[in-house]
Order: C-alpha cells, then structure tokens, then sequence
C-alpha cells in the first residue's frame, strides 16, 4: 500500500441531523450496449454459457441514461463499435480530471482497442489526451475526489499506473489493494458519493481490500458507510453521485437507506442484464471533470 504525492459493523443509527448535500453540475459520457454480449471471461460475473439479452441490455441502458437527464446531468453518448461487447462499460475508457483524459491501457486483449474509441472521442470533444506506459483500467480503478484519487490495484490496474497518474492528473494518488476476485475494480468495492473538500463522503465493503488499505480507509474517512455483504454483492456499491442524488441499483435496497439517513437522494435504476459482464451504473458511467465545476443547493 503507498501514497503517492501529486509533485467493521454497519453504521449505526443516529438522531444527529444528516448533513447538508449539494448537487454538483456532471457531465457523464456513455455508451449504448448495441453489441453488448458475454462471449468471453474475464471476471468472476461472466459467463458465456449463460444467455444474455442485448435488447433487455439496452433498455435498462436507456432507464439509466434518462435518469441522468431527469437529474440534470449534462450526457453525452459515444458511439458503440462492433466486436466490442464490453465498450458499454464507459468508466474504464479513461479518466478525466481538470480537462485532461488518462487514458486505459486494458490488462485483457477482448478490451485493448475500447481504449483507443475512447481516446479518439475525447480528443475531438475538447480535452487533452495523454495515453498510459501502464496496465490502468480507468475509472473502474480510479476514484476522484476533489484533492484525492483513490486507485485501486490487486487485478486489473498497475500500480505503476497509480504514480504515472499522479504526475498526469496532479492530484495525490492513493493505492488501495484489493483481495477478492468478484471485486475486480476498485468502484465495485467502494462508492464516492461527495467529493468535496472537508465534506469527503465514501462508502466500502471492507472484506473486499486487505489491512493496510482498510487502515488508510479508516483513517481518512472515519464516518464512511459500511455496507452489507448482500448489498456489495449486487455491485451496489457501484453509483454515481452528484453530491445529493445518488444513482444506484434497485436490489441494494439496505444501501439506499444508509444513503438516505446520511442526507442522500437514492435513484434507483435495474441493470440486471449489464451485471451479467460484471457492470453496473459507475460501470457504465465516465465522469467529465472540467477546470470549473459548479454546484446546485438543494433545497
């Protein structure tokens, strides 16, 4: 476990008042799942002796992306490409902080040339790309906050890849190792639901890293939520948050509540086809940081 400079039991019930959220303006890019089917493994979820339908695929994609609209995200949409079953899954296409987009290097063949779609698009959309020496795997083990990244290693992403962005992104790179296979990225283990400053809010299944990693967890994020194994075991702890709404799977019905009594707003969405490949809403999901991000009170 490092920390790589830029230059227990469930949460018990309180009758504190939940702290103030805020809505944070977000941008997001996906990926309809056009071609979406398990035709290979590469994950402990994914099994392609199971029958997946990609038009049942699709329309829970849709749910998914006009929930964002409905919350007010700004999406944009990258057009799938054939042969590319796994493209739906957007986060791991790069990482994207302050306009700059570090770009995946896949640990898998079947994934390698989602890399260069991704690449392609953020080019032309504006942002500065800056490809990786290193096995990274994107958003799926790269978690930002706001003067923090949390990055995951232990089965897809490098840790060398956690130094090199360190230096690209500017920001304090944290390493936290992961200890079982069925969390294979760091956003299937562990859920950023406010990223600002002073106010960090995280939540984590802690069985899924190892000592020194939980140490650091517990350290930096003492009031973090703690969810059940039931609940991490539908991916959900695989959300995407606003600061306020959180969008996250309908079956991790106990998480919604924890998120509710600490002063969040659960949208609840059903990916049940896309969890098939082992993907869920952050799965799905590329955040678009830009230099000037603004935020909406809720009232």
């Amino acid at each position: 476990m490092t920390t790589v400079p830029a230059d227990s039991p469930l949460v018990a019930t309180s009758t504190a008042p939940a702290p103030a959220r805020f809505a944070a303006t977000t941008t997001v890019l996906v990926c309809p799942p056009d071609y979406y089917d398990v035709t290979y493994a590469i994950n402990p979820w994914m099994d392609p002796s199971v029958p997946t339908d990609t038009a049942l695929a699709l329309a829970q994609w849709q749910e998914l992306r006009d929930t964002y609209r409905s919350l007010g995200f700004v999406v944009h949409q990258i057009e799938p490409a054939e042969g590319l079953p796994d493209m739906v899954y957007a986060a791991n296409g790069a990482t994207v902080v302050d306009d700059v987009a570090y770009i995946a290097s896949f640990r898998y063949p079947e994934r390698q040339p989602e890399a260069d779609a991704y690449a392609t698009w953020l080019h032309d959309h504006g942002l500065r790309v800056v490809a990786s020496n290193y096995v990274n795997e994107g958003e799926g083990d790269f978690l930002v906050l706001d003067d923090v990244i949390l990055a995951g290693t232990g089965f897809r992403s490098s840790a060398e890849s956690h130094r090199e962005a360190a230096q690209v992104l500017r920001r304090e790179v944290v390493t936290l190792t992961l200890v079982r296979p069925e969390y294979y990225h760091l956003d299937t283990a562990l859920a950023v639901l406010d990223t600002r400053r002073g106010h960090e809010q995280i939540a984590y299944l802690p069985s899924a890293f190892d000592d020194a990693s939980l140490a650091v967890l517990r350290e930096r994020f003492p009031d973090a939520i703690i969810v059940s194994e039931q609940d991490a075991g539908v991916l959900g702890l695989n959300v995407v948050s606003d600061g306020l709404n959180v969008v996250m799977p309908v079956q991790a019905a106990d998480f919604a509540e924890q998120l509710r009594a600490d002063g969040f707003l659960p949208a609840v969405v059903n990916l049940s086809e896309l969890l098939k490949a082992g993907g869920g809403v952050k799965c799905c999901t590329m955040a678009l940081r830009f230099s000037q991000p603004t935020q909406v009170p809720h009232k």
